[in-house]
């Protein structure tokens, strides 16, 4: 199946695919798959699992429907699978007040990981918008990283682009929630 074939976007929608994505060595397995496929050991080698580690999490993902088999060989009597990614996005469900994002965490910890010496843009604003302002901002971001996402190559080195435009509790509510 080629990245053309791809459906767009898989939606999370049961516990299991929940559970599946909600792991960061599996959100970095994904992120290996992202691009190209992949067999175990490769997969184990770029994310830095043992195989047997590797290929655990890469079968809760195939039986979840996030990752796949696109493609077979034999090599020296075993059969190699390649796995990729089961459509070019994954949509996660909204995790409702209070409760933690997910992608937020994964985006965090794959920050806190990166090399320290690497160029790195994070900053943080805070603005005042009105309803229509807020709704055409988020959607120039999105249409920004997909742009970018078109000029992708995976011949080069993976690059992450986090995002997040909320409208923050107020301080109110926080402070009566921390009581």
């Amino acid at each position: 199946m080629s990245d053309d074939d791809l459906p767009e976007a898989f939606h999370v929608t049961t516990d299991e695919q929940l559970r599946a994505v909600s792991s960061l060595t599996r959100h970095r397995i994904m992120a290996v798959l992202r691009f190209e496929p992949a067999t175990i050991t490769q997969i184990a080698q770029r994310v830095g699992l043992a195989k047997g580690s590797s290929s655990y999490h890469v079968r809760l993902l195939e039986r979840a429907g996030l990752v796949k088999v696109v493609r077979t060989r034999k090599v020296r009597g075993v059969t190699e699978r390649y796995y990729a990614m089961a459509a070019r996005a994954i949509v996660l469900p909204d995790p409702g007040e209070g409760a933690p994002d997910v992608l937020m965490r994964h985006a965090l910890a794959d920050l806190e990981a990166a090399p320290a010496e690497g160029e790195r843009h994070v900053g943080m604003t805070h603005l005042r918008l009105t309803d229509a302002q807020f709704a055409e901002l988020g959607a120039r971001l999105q249409a920004l990283a997909e742009e970018y996402r078109a000029l992708s190559d995976p011949s080069l080195p993976d690059t992450s682009l986090v995002f997040a435009l909320f409208h923050p509790a107020s301080r109110g509510h926080a402070e009566g929630d921390a009581k």
